[in-house]
């Protein structure tokens, strides 16, 4: 029982991986507006720093536009200097307490800077990934040792292991050529 169950926390510890990787992916420009690119912006606000998706709404009005409807009139300025400064050159105009913002098409050279940024996410995720092995190959080789296990059994669990991180890699490399696909689409 406890085998199952630790060995269950590194699968939830892989599955948290995608989830931290899906989120990075939706964070990077492809060439249509997505509220996931600005969401996470950090804001200077209240005496805190805080993501936009905790001041305000965040809507498409067209494959190229965003509207931020800021809540607190007092923010909207912090929200579009915060925008601006982001470093996706973003150039957001206030109309009250609505931020639009209209993106540009991205240059091939944009393009291609935005798939390699993918790519590093995807390596990290895969690092993510290696260490959660590491730790469940660890805690199979401390069982032998303690005479929990036999040999057998070890390369069993540790073969296991392998599959499940070759099944994560998988998933990974399927959702980096889905991203780079929607990054290079004109």
């Amino acid at each position: 029982m406890k085998l199952d169950t630790r060995l269950n926390k590194f699968r939830e510890k892989m599955d948290l991986a995608i989830v931290a990787y899906d989120r990075e992916l939706s964070g990077i420009r492809t060439g249509r507006a997505n509220p996931a690119i600005v969401e996470n912006i950090k804001v200077e606000a209240y005496g805190n720093l805080m993501p936009i998706n905790q001041l305000a709404s965040i809507s498409v009005t067209d494959p190229r536009t965003l509207v931020i409807n800021v809540w607190d009139s007092s923010v909207v300025k912090a929200t579009a200097d915060a925008i601006r400064d982001c470093g996706m050159n973003f150039n957001p105009m206030v109309d009250g307490q609505n931020i639009k913002i209209a993106l540009v098409p991205l240059t091939q050279e944009r393009r291609n800077e935005l798939c390699k940024v993918a790519s590093k996410s995807a390596e990290n995720a895969k690092i993510a990934l290696r260490n959660s092995r590491h730790d469940a190959l660890d805690f199979i080789k401390n069982l032998e040792k303690n005479k929990e296990i036999t040999e057998d059994e070890k390369k069993r669990l540790s073969n296991e292991i392998q599959v499940l991180l070759d099944e994560f890699n998988t998933v990974v490399e399927n959702k980096l050529k889905d991203k780079q696909k929607l990054i290079t689409e004109i």
